[in-house]
């Protein structure tokens, strides 16, 4: 494989970034380099502006309204967008239940719900994890019981991402309680404003609202709105979660990181020089750095050969990127030290210009650093992905 961009390449990552130069507020760039916390209103809003466009689906195909790009376009965009500071388009309805869609969904589920997820006019949230149902996600035990034209929908879902901004929720669904953990489940799309739907949210210990819990109270759904076959939802929840791990591995945000962590050991002194110079912290950068290239090339490999999404590809991906996400926020934190443990949530929500005790730089590495520990669960446990690698590789 050849991991030099060719002169087309080079063409494509120019326009790429004068189109962000002209287009990306400068506000809303300067509250994602400065690590500041996002609103539903900043990630619409940009996802429209890119849906304008045709940008907002990157591995989209043409027939169903995306840019048709090869497999190196989408890195490159991603890795432009991360420099510039753009927010990242959310994934739930672009990069997780369109592709479900695409593969597994009927004509009318394809014509009503992919036009809406590209130009940003519904928000999808993600209904898997239950109480007791997380990495073992096949013990899932939210019913859906068919009654005449629809599924009446009982039970709860948890840490649901972002879910009070959702319009949709896709749902895995029990519809055969006495068939076998894997078997007897379905895939449902759920409007989130039907009666019988409560969204309440979990603060979490970076003092953020970014998780919530679900509750269906006999929700009625229409039994159009199942995708796949009844009781046959565990294959299509195989397909999305491989999607989802695989674009897990942000290599475009984490080489922004990078620059960002020299920077901060640069701007810190220790013993008279600058922290990036100390052997101790700079090899431990400098093996960081490493693994971070070595996660690029293996993406690259990855989508060049059309294993995005397939095990044991999408897992090595979810398990390295994941870590190398957590190592970042780590050697922040220990670059800026004592002063990264508190933080400022008034600054972090935009309330307050400037950080109470004077360092913008430190008032996000607490909470950056305490959000960042979800990673090597979300998506299936990194313990459970070794499993899948074990079992897909040597059998075991």
């Amino acid at each position: 494989m050849d991991l030099n961009y060719s002169p087309a390449d080079d063409a494509f990552c120019a326009e790429v970034r004068a189109w962000l130069e002209a287009h990306l507020p400068h506000a809303l760039r300067a509250k994602v380099l400065e690590h500041k916390r996002l609103s539903r209103d900043d990630y619409s809003s940009w996802h429209k502006l890119l849906g304008v466009h045709g940008w907002s689906a990157p591995a989209w195909l043409k027939e169903h309204g995306g840019p048709g790009w090869d497999a190196t376009q989408p890195h490159i965009w991603d890795e432009e967008c991360a420099r510039a500071g753009a927010p990242a388009v959310m994934p739930f309805g672009v990069s997780m239940v369109a592709p479900v869609l695409m593969k597994y969904g009927t004509d009318a589920q394809k014509s009503r719900y992919l036009p809406r997820i590209l130009d940003g006019s519904d928000w999808w949230c993600q209904g898997y994890s239950e109480p007791g149902a997380g990495s073992d996600l096949a013990s899932l035990r939210t019913r859906a019981e068919r009654h005449g034209d629809h599924y009446v929908v009982t039970s709860q879902k948890t840490w649901t991402t972002l879910g009070q901004h959702a319009d949709m929720i896709f749902c895995l669904v029990r519809t055969d309680p006495q068939a076998k953990k894997q078997e007897g489940i379905s895939f449902l799309l759920i409007d989130v404003k039907t009666p019988g739907i409560t969204v309440r949210p979990i603060i979490t210990l970076d003092e953020d609202h970014e998780v919530n819990e679900i509750f269906f109270d006999n929700v009625e759904v229409p039994l159009g709105n199942l995708v796949g076959e009844e009781n046959r939802g565990w294959t299509v929840t195989k397909y999305l979660l491989g999607h989802e791990r695989t674009g897990i591995a942000r290599v475009g945000q984490s080489k922004r990181e990078l620059a960002f962590l020299k920077r901060l050991a640069s701007d810190r002194t220790k013993n008279g020089k600058p922290l990036l110079l100390d052997p101790l912290f700079a090899a431990k950068v400098a093996a960081l750095e490493i693994e971070l290239m070595a996660l690029e090339v293996t993406v690259q490999r990855v989508v060049a050969s059309e294993g995005a999404g397939r095990e044991p590809e999408a897992s090595m991906l979810k398990i390295k990127d994941t870590e190398v996400q957590q190592a970042f926020t780590e050697l922040m934190v220990e670059a800026i030290g004592p002063q990264a443990a508190a933080f400022d949530p008034a600054f972090l929500e935009g309330e307050r210009e400037y950080r109470a005790t004077g360092d913008d730089d430190a008032a996000p590495r607490a909470a950056y650093y305490f959000n960042f520990r979800k990673t090597s669960i979300y998506g299936g446990s990194n313990e459970i992905q070794k499993n899948i690698i074990a079992q897909m590789m040597i059998g075991l």
